[in-house]
């Protein structure tokens, strides 16, 4: 469980360029649609190559071939579904609002658990509430500048968002069983995605043109630190407590250590400012959460 946490931990850092690269990208005028797109676009042939030389691609595509609906289904969910809003929701708000609001997916993450045959694990649901709790603190002072329309079109795509990861990942999880590596169902579950962004890619130099250099380059960045390091952190570190429906809420929770990269990171490099007193409470908050939820599981 220890170990797991610290994979949560450290994917939860990677993931954190997410939010700030978005921005980033944003504000130099690139477009959602490429900085969604082109994520896995540029991961795919990075984890194409570990794979072929760490595994070969005989056995997941042959798990693949066996479950053609369910590959293409969830993993369009889980990666499609997911990334999209959240890369939209970015062209809406800071990099501080996007990182704190995605924290919902802890609490979907535990609610959608008797999908899956599953009870709600209610006392972590408590310990995820009291993160989101401190999330809220966390960004209160920067969420009272924001307007009403951008609220909006911040929080609903990222409530998809929020759902669709964690409902994807489990879904292939109960699917693949331990017939194939963690790193292999990232590769699949990209590929299977492809047809979606490039779908996606058609519709974006339809409207919007080409990528620039400076969107591809940190488009790259993303792929490479968030597409390949942090998932397959992320989903070693699931993989590891699948069968604990407790210790699975424990390690997604450690997503929220996202608000704080984010938030430090947002500080030093986009020059955001930093939290006051009742920020720093909802860093307090945010800590005694994760630390509580580890103790319920244990």
């Amino acid at each position: 469980m220890k170990k797991a946490l610290l994979l949560g931990i450290a994917s939860s850092f990677f993931f954190a360029f997410t939010f700030i690269l978005n921005r980033s990208m944003n504000l130099s005028g690139g477009n959602w649609i490429w900085s969604a797109s082109l994520r896995y676009l540029f991961a795919f042939p990075i984890i194409a190559l570990v794979i072929r030389q760490k595994y070969g691609f005989q056995n997941i595509h042959k798990e693949i071939r066996n479950h053609k609906k369910q590959w293409l289904l969830w993993s369009i969910i889980g990666f499609g579904l997911f990334y999209t809003p959240l890369t939209f929701a970015g062209d809406n708000g800071e990099s501080w609002l996007i990182a704190a609001s995605w924290q919902i997916t802890i609490v979907m993450g535990i609610i959608i658990a008797p999908l899956f045959g599953k009870r709600i694990p209610y006392k972590n649901l408590i310990a995820a509430g009291i993160i989101l709790a401190g999330v809220f603190l966390l960004q209160l002072q920067n969420a009272a500048g924001a307007s009403t329309s951008n609220l909006a079109l911040t929080l609903l795509p990222i409530l998809v968002a929020a759902t669709a990861y964690p409902l994807g990942n489990r879904k292939m999880m109960e699917l693949c069983k331990a017939r194939i590596s963690t790193i292999e169902r990232v590769y699949g579950m990209i590929l299977c995605s492809l047809p979606f962004w490039c779908l996606l890619s058609l519709i974006g130099a339809l409207d919007v043109g080409l990528p620039t250099k400076n969107q591809l380059l940190q488009s790259f960045l993303v792929a490479l630190f968030s597409g390949i390091l942090a998932t397959i952190l992320f989903f070693k570190a699931t993989d590891s407590v699948k069968y604990n429906q407790k210790q699975l809420a424990v390690v997604e929770s450690t997503q929220s250590g996202e608000v704080l990269f984010t938030l430090f990171g947002g500080i030093l490099l986009l020059g955001d400012p930093a939290p006051n007193l009742i920020g720093f409470a909802g860093i307090l908050l945010i800590i005694i959460g994760m630390i509580l939820n580890s103790l319920i599981s244990s």
